[in-house]
């Protein structure tokens, strides 16, 4: 129990259905849409809209989705991948013109977003509601304003230069000039036009007609090789998740091209360590779990990548052996020095975690990868067109390398497991490279400290990121002296380390227990 004269909240606790996401409106919308009948799915949904609407920076109908369920409260899980593939036009080197680099904000770098068309087949297949009435509170944000929340405002004044690079994205969000600031109203009637068309039309109001035309043209104008049929054609589809078991808990991701083997794999090698013996917060055992995070790394960044185009070690990488063998690398008194940093980029992304009355529980994840994605954004419709094709090689020998009609390495990552037989924990950490990292920290302070869902989420987080050692400002001070005597170069986070949200369920008093990450703006609420 948290020390109640400490700044800090306590987990959130009901009975019949619970919504955590990183905006209150949104988890507010989620609630609605729970109360008034809704699947967890239609709830999650809904509070995707709102979040594409009020958090720009971080997501939008311009980016992609993941999803993995588990149905009515059983072991029966399915994971949906609706990740974005580059234009089959894209020539086999991925460039036009020899020499041209992969930037940010170049139209290669923009893979077809997947994440309406995830949404309209997961409502469809296990939803409730009709998505013209999901989507109405996100229309409503989007023509009639919402204020800007701290954040929020935090991460759009970071992107001013940006912003600047591209005359639509200018237009659009800076509307005064300058980004926007904390308590200011802000509109974006493009969006909702476009919000309209998918609530009548469905899928094909984003995927054809004059919504794909708006994102298709504008792209061609940069020089991009996205086509109407790119759009049209855009499916995602449901795949097996990928399991492992840690101390009873068998813990769900989603498979390649998605990261999330990277938390299996760090799993899997602090299992064979007593991290209960240890203090949470000491240098000991945050010094296990960054050796662990970077060997997984490692083998994230050479193997992970579109199955369907390479081969992928999956049965040798999740084999308990394998841990093993990777465990003997890690010395308990220094700092392994023969590894490479993570060759990947901080993103941007808002997760949201929803459990329904008949204990239907979604974990979803949305994203436009870096803050405001590519910057590129449709003339008429304001809609935000992801990076993620910057998550790809330029080694043509590597198996995630650049190509035509390809999935690139993916970094977002819905967490659920299940214990007993049943659902247990829907979770996720945002932050790009640190989401690994962040479902690692979480889960094991669920499973090896005892802690709630909150304190989990509350407790100071460290990363290793290009041979530093990133520490947040509430790690204590000998925890940090101890990862320096361990060899650490020990470097202050630049700013909060991800962000997270977890719903727990407790069968045996049939309450449901949040928690919502206080370095962002959201909360956790339950009826």
């Amino acid at each position: 129990m948290r020390d109640f004269q400490l700044p800090g909240r306590s987990p959130c606790m009901a009975m019949n259905g619970m919504a955590a996401t990183q905006n209150p409106h949104a988890t507010r919308t989620a609630i609605e849409v729970l109360k008034n009948g809704g699947a967890a799915i239609d709830a999650a949904v809904a509070a995707a809209a709102v979040l594409a609407v009020m958090e720009p920076q971080q997501t939008g109908i311009g980016g992609d989705c993941f999803a993995i369920i588990a149905k009515n409260g059983t072991d029966d899980v399915v994971a949906y991948n609706g990740s974005g593939r580059t234009p089959r036009n894209l020539p086999e080197n991925g460039f036009a013109r020899d020499g041209e680099k992969l930037q940010d904000s170049s139209p290669h770098a923009v893979t077809i977003p997947g994440a309406v068309d995830a949404w309209s087949r997961l409502i469809a297949d296990h939803g409730r509601k009709d998505i013209a009435e999901l989507l109405a509170p996100a229309i409503n944000f989007a023509r009639d304003g919402y204020p800007v929340h701290p954040r929020v405002a935090l991460d759009w004044a970071g992107d001013e230069l940006r912003l600047r690079r591209d005359p639509n994205a200018t237009r659009v969000f800076m509307p005064r000039g300058r980004a926007m600031r904390a308590g200011e109203v802000f509109r974006n009637p493009g969006l909702a036009d476009a919000l309209i068309l998918i609530s009548e039309k469905g899928r094909d109001g984003f995927y054809t007609g004059p919504v794909a035309a708006d994102m298709v043209c504008y792209l061609r104008e940069l020089g991009g090789y996205h086509t109407m049929n790119d759009f049209e054609t855009a499916r995602g589809e449901y795949v097996q998740p990928i399991r492992s078991d840690y101390r009873g808990i068998q813990v769900c991701q989603i498979p390649p091209n998605n990261q999330g083997i990277t938390s299996l794999l760090m799993l899997n090698i602090l299992e064979g360590y007593d991290l209960a013996g240890l203090d949470p917060m000491s240098a000991e055992r945050l010094h296990l779990e960054i050796e662990a995070g970077r060997l997984a790394f490692r083998d994230r960044d050479a193997f992970v990548c579109d199955t369907r185009h390479a081969p992928f070690p999956l049965q040798e990488l999740l084999s308990k052996d394998y841990a093993a063998q990777l465990r003997r690398e890690i010395s308990s008194d220094r700092l392994m020095d023969h590894l490479p940093p993570p060759l990947m980029r901080k993103s941007d992304t808002v997760y949201i975690s929803v459990v329904d009355r008949d204990h239907n529980c979604v974990s979803f994840i949305n994203s436009i990868y870096w803050n405001f994605g590519s910057t590129r954004v449709s003339p008429t419709y304001g809609i935000t067109l992801q990076n993620r094709g910057i998550g790809f090689s330029l080694d043509p020998a590597h198996p995630n390398s650049i190509g035509p009609g390809k999935r690139p390495l993916h970094t977002i990552m819905p967490g659920l497991a299940l214990k007993d037989g049943r659902p247990f924990l829907s979770y996720g950490v945002v932050g790009g490279d640190y989401q690994p990292f962040g479902h690692t920290h979480v889960l094991t302070g669920i499973a090896d400290f005892g802690l709630d869902p909150q304190e989990s989420i509350d407790q100071p987080r460290v990363f290793y990121y290009e041979g530093g050692t990133q520490v947040e400002r509430g790690v204590p001070a000998a925890a940090v002296e101890g990862l320096r005597r361990l060899g650490h170069r020990v470097v202050p986070a630049p700013e909060p380390l991800g962000g997270g949200q977890m719903i727990e369920i407790d069968w045996a008093e049939g309450v449901l227990i949040g928690g919502s990450d206080s370095r962002m703006d959201g909360c956790a609420l339950g009826y």
